[in-house]
């Protein structure tokens, strides 16, 4: 982990809905821990879900988040504008044989799984015997990305990380995770991908996130050691839930930041929630 470099965060909202009270704490903790630091802090528009994504959803985020009395470097950096960063990173892993094509479907996988998947991860493990085998010559990359490809993850390896909040976090890969997708089909990069070569590109040195990511870092961190990078130091915050115990979701429309801010309700009591 990167402890030597001078602090540097990121603040990485997905405009897919409204930020709720969940969002707000975490990067609440994001700007003070790097205000602590007495480190920058930098912004990026994770808008790669183009499904989801609307241009409203951007611009509420920002205001949202600079009524709270956020605030960071400009100017904010927008993920579907790096689109060469995340193929130059798919490329160095084709080169490296790291990664495979997969025509499997979803439900190919969901289907075939025989290990159960742990943690809160919703993403079942990529069954063995559906890889290529080991070695095996890659097929181009080609202009034009028309199929899925996957990391392959080292199998029985322990992937470990000592979190700022949560203490040592330990999975197998293999066990606890499979091989995830790194491009999708759509010729798009997946979430881990363009987290973990983001991350490497902009030299963030700590990642803060909430604990629903979890199982990502052990991803992002078998991507980061496979380009070459320097792994960031990881602070993941609780989740907070609703009154029925469950996770915060954008569908909270109650909870959103930008509802609570038409009831009057200010910045200050927001961020008094948070140490209560």
């Amino acid at each position: 982990m990167s402890t030597s470099s001078p602090y540097l965060g990121r603040l990485a909202p997905s405009p897919t809905g409204f930020l709720h009270l969940g969002h707000a704490r975490t990067f609440c903790v994001a700007a003070q821990r790097a205000a602590t630091a007495g480190g920058r802090l930098l912004f990026r528009n994770d808008d790669l879900d183009t499904a989801r994504v609307r241009p409203e959803f951007v611009t509420a985020m920002l205001e949202d988040l600079r009524w709270l009395g956020l605030s960071w470097e400009e100017p904010v950096i927008t993920q579907s504008q790096r689109l060469p960063v995340y193929r130059a990173a798919l490329e160095k892993l084709h080169a490296a044989g790291l990664i495979f094509p997969c025509h499997r479907s979803r439900r190919d996988v969901q289907e075939a799984a025989t290990a159960p998947h742990e943690g809160g991860d919703d993403e079942p493990v990529y069954p063995v015997h559906f890889r290529p085998p080991a070695g095996e010559p890659l097929p181009p990359l080609g202009d034009t990305i028309a199929c899925n490809w996957r990391f392959r993850v080292p199998e029985d390896e322990t992937v470990a990380f000592t979190d700022g909040h949560f203490g040592p976090r330990q999975a197998v890969a293999g066990r606890d995770f499979g091989d995830f997708l790194v491009w999708r089909k759509d010729n798009v990069p997946s979430y881990q991908l363009a987290c973990a070569a983001d991350d490497a590109a902009m030299g963030i040195t700590e990642v803060v996130r909430g604990a629903d990511l979890i199982p990502s870092t052990f991803r992002q961190i078998l991507l980061l050691r496979a380009l070459g990078a320097t792994v960031p130091d990881y602070y993941h915050c609780p989740l907070v839930l609703d009154d029925h115990g469950e996770r915060l979701a954008k569908r909270h429309d109650a909870l959103a930041i930008r509802t609570l801010r038409t009831q009057g309700v200010t910045p200050a009591e927001i961020i008094a929630k948070f140490s209560a």
